[in-house]
């Protein structure tokens, strides 16, 4: 059940347990006033380090991003009990206002909490699919691997990236793992 604030500007929020743990979110970032012109490759590396470290602080990994000319996407799912989604949204907020200014993300970011038939890896890859193809809906691009400010942060895998074509099959191995779903044997 989503909480009600006073304030009008607050778009409702589910209770603070729904993105902690293990939760799965689709977060969207806009600009204030659709602002433009912030989107360059200092941005984006700017954007990455950020994400690795506010999942430093929430154990997290970000499966996709896409950052379009007004917006964001990304999608993050939390890989620890103790993972806190909306303390690390809030700090990579903080920290991403700094480096956009005078531009500034609108009051509040949008998001969608997957339910557990969305989770499913066939409906969740379907589901980062469509965050990957905002440049081609937006006639930005082609294709997907035409735009360059799209990516994963996956913590110590640097060059992973979701157009590659074993991509998901990596993924949901190191996603387990970090999970705790798939443990070392013990040494003999």
């Amino acid at each position: 059940m989503r909480n009600e604030r006073p304030h009008q500007s607050h778009l409702p929020r589910l209770d603070e347990a729904a993105y902690a743990g293990t939760a799965m979110v689709h977060w969207t970032l806009t600009l204030e006033d659709r602002a433009t012109g912030w989107l360059d490759a200092t941005f984006h590396r700017r954007f990455r380090e950020l994400t690795l470290h506010a999942s430093a602080r929430q154990p997290f990994v970000c499966p996709v991003y896409c950052l379009m000319p007004d917006h964001m996407h990304v999608v993050w799912c939390g890989t620890s009990s103790h993972s806190q989604q909306l303390l690390a949204m809030r700090f990579l907020r903080r920290s991403l206002n700094l480096i956009l200014k005078p531009a500034r993300l609108q009051h509040q970011p949008h998001d969608h909490v997957l339910d557990d038939s969305e989770r499913e890896p066939e409906a969740f890859e379907n589901a980062c699919a469509y965050v990957l193809e905002n440049p081609v809906r937006a006639e930005l691009v082609a294709e997907p691997r035409e735009w360059k400010w799209l990516g994963c942060v996956v913590p110590g895998y640097p060059f992973l990236h979701p157009l590659q074509q074993d991509y998901w099959s990596k993924f949901w191995k190191l996603y387990r793992k970090l999970t705790g779903e798939i443990t070392q044997p013990p040494p003999p």
